[in-house]
């Protein structure tokens, strides 16, 4: 019952986030950019964002394998893929985070380290976001004229960083106290796992590069559906605005970021001097774009699933979502 009052509100913000975005759209721009669509750049951004699924499931491989929690490189994209299924096509209430942490206990991870690999996963794409706006901030900066954005972008690069700094130093200095209780005591143990895996020289540089491969292949992607609708974002300028509004995205407070993403990307493409026509149509291709690979998904379930229906993958996500929900 709160899993569905959780999706139901999730649902409720991506509708009134959607609303609110058209609204503000020149909706005759808006039409001649898709009456002109060029489908080729569409198929290529497709493409690209397969191709980055993969990597990161090999990401996660080998966070996986640093907690303890091995999985093959077949097994690993697989039940990426259904991940994908779950997060992006299904109307459900189990994300896919949940589906990828029970399949890999069901594979022999244990529920614990597989629940650690998928939250530090999530964790290092994250942090490499941010690093990444952070890295663009100067030249961000002289595209971005409203002061207000600026300092948005500023804290949104900040906060990406020193936030799990910041929780890393508590947990460290204060872990004994953090070990008394059964909440903090696994939050200690995932902060100082993510820690190992990300500061070890040989997996954080392999992570670190594999994950800023990943976001500049969004940025690649939503370049190439801009193209398809002849729509004046260059790769530069996607490079400087397309990172942050994957990092507002990720918030998880709509439905795989509908909504939140097109107001991210109509703020960003203004403070350019973009039209938010032009916005909300990358945008939505976007989505769209990753909605076509969720489906691909139900291969990679039917390869997973010959004698595990969905039903039971679902009751499974949902089991590991509530144990996760009890521990961390």
């Amino acid at each position: 019952m709160k899993q569905t009052l959780a999706f139901a509100l999730k649902a409720a913000v991506s509708a009134v986030l959607l609303y609110l975005a058209l609204r503000s759209v020149d909706l005759d721009l808006l039409s001649n950019r898709l009456s002109g669509l060029a489908p080729r750049w569409g198929v290529a951004a497709v493409l690209v964002l397969t191709i980055q699924v993969f990597l990161v499931a090999l990401r996660w491989q080998r966070i996986a394998a640093a907690c303890g929690a091995p999985v093959s490189r077949r097994d690993a994209a697989l039940f990426t893929f259904v991940g994908m299924l779950f997060n992006q096509t299904l109307p459900s209430t189990v994300g896919g985070d949940a589906a990828r942490v029970w399949l890999l206990a069901r594979a022999g991870g244990g529920w614990k380290n597989a629940t650690y690999s998928v939250l530090i996963d999530r964790a290092a794409g994250l942090i490499w976001l941010a690093l990444l706006v952070l890295a663009c901030l100067p030249w961000s900066l002289r595209l971005i004229e409203n002061p207000v954005g600026r300092l948005t972008l500023v804290l949104i690069g900040i906060g990406g960083v020193a936030g799990p700094a910041a929780l890393y130093a508590v947990t460290t200095t204060a872990g004994s106290v953090l070990s008394r209780w059964r909440a903090t005591r696994h939050l200690k143990d995932l902060i100082a796992a993510l820690g190992r895996v990300v500061a070890s020289p040989r997996s954080g540089s392999f992570i670190g590069a594999i994950t800023v491969t990943v976001h500049l292949m969004t940025v690649l992607a939503a370049w190439l559906l801009a193209l398809s609708i002849g729509a004046p974002l260059g790769l530069g300028h996607a490079l400087l605005l397309i990172p942050p509004v994957v990092l507002i995205a990720a918030v998880p407070v709509s439905i795989a970021g509908w909504g939140v993403r097109e107001g991210a990307m109509i703020a960003a493409f203004a403070s350019a001097g973009l039209p938010n026509a032009d916005a909300v149509a990358v945008s939505v291709m976007l989505g769209l774009a990753n909605v076509v690979i969720g489906a691909g998904g139900g291969i990679a379930w039917m390869l997973v699933g010959r004698t595990l229906p969905l039903a039971a993958i679902e009751r499974g996500a949902r089991a590991a979502d509530g144990r996760g929900q009890s521990h961390y």
